[in-house]
């Protein structure tokens, strides 16, 4: 994948620097709402934040308040949704649920990323057995399936919802390192950084103040691509029972529960599945609609070609 993004030479002054990096933000995110799937993609993740923000003050009830009275209930006035076996409200256990989801994948990604992109940019930066060192680490993880690794690293972990995030992040390093390695290796040459190696920068600064800021673009769009999947494989973990456990509102532990009473109650799956669906699809399209509105030649490139 290869995204432009202007060179930011460390000799520009830092306030004319910050002017240009808005500039070009303002710039990105007109595009991207002038895009079909972006903004597509930015409503359904808006209506997720919103659910996540305030879904507990609209829920109308606790997600583990028990009506032994109403079990399996169907959709009606007073369980929009329905209830589960205990007679749990469908709805208030998914609006719960959202905001489970949405803080398990963006954790899980951002540690994928700080780890990530550290030790992508020491590795391209650095060369040499380093380079050789960390890269090996990272293609011996990405040789294994991302979903039996995961299972893999809980199942010596433990079940639970921190340790269902610390295997998704597990799993996620190895690309953000390969894309931001691949990145400095591209840059790492160019004058703008001899020249702030000639001007006495530390090598530090050269890596996270010079390089580092050309890599943004490309972690962006990456950080969107990863979040869905993080969700993903976050749902699926409560799904076999090694994620966040009952009786947390999780969507995949609904969607286990559910499991056994489709034939009773087929309401009781769809909701929490079209939940994940809708969540899923739309942070893809909002991925997509970024990579267009980072890279406008990929648009037009793609308009050619239909």
């Amino acid at each position: 994948m290869k995204l432009s993004q202007p060179v930011l030479p460390v000799t520009q002054p830092v306030s004319l620097r910050l002017r240009l990096l808005e500039s070009q933000s303002v710039a990105t995110t007109l595009r991207l709402l002038r895009n079909g799937k972006g903004a597509f993609g930015a409503a359904i993740l808006l209506v997720f934040v919103i659910m996540a923000a305030v879904g507990p003050q609209l829920a109308p009830y606790d997600p583990i308040e028990l009506h032994l009275e109403d079990q399996l209930a169907p959709p009606s006035a007073q369980y929009w949704f329905g209830a589960d076996e205990l007679g749990r409200d469908i709805l208030s256990r998914i609006l719960y649920g959202a905001g489970i989801s949405l803080q398990a994948g963006l954790l899980a990604v951002v540690l994928a990323a700080v780890v990530g992109v550290a030790t992508g940019v020491l590795a391209g930066y650095m060369g040499g057995w380093f380079d050789g060192l960390i890269m090996r680490i990272w293609d011996t993880l990405l040789a294994f399936p991302a979903i039996f690794l995961a299972i893999g690293i809980v199942s010596i972990l433990g079940p639970g919802q921190l340790n269902a995030v610390l295997a998704v992040a597990v799993i996620n390093m190895p690309t953000f390192a390969r894309l931001v390695r691949a990145t400095t290796l591209s840059v790492r040459n160019k004058d703008f950084v001899l020249a702030a190696r000639a001007t006495g920068a530390s090598d530090r600064r050269i890596m996270f103040r010079t390089i580092l800021p050309n890599c943004m673009a490309a972690l962006m769009v990456q950080i969107a691509i990863a979040v869905p999947t993080a969700i993903l494989i976050e749902a699926t973990l409560a799904y076999l029972g090694l994620g966040s456990q009952p009786p947390e509102p999780s969507w995949g532990n609904m969607l286990q529960s559910a499991q056994g009473y489709l034939y009773q109650a087929p309401t009781y799956g769809i909701f929490p599945g079209l939940a994940i669906t809708l969540m899923v699809i739309g942070m893809n399209y909002l991925a997509d609609g970024l990579q267009d509105a980072i890279d406008p030649r990929r648009q037009r490139a793609r308009a050619k070609m239909s």
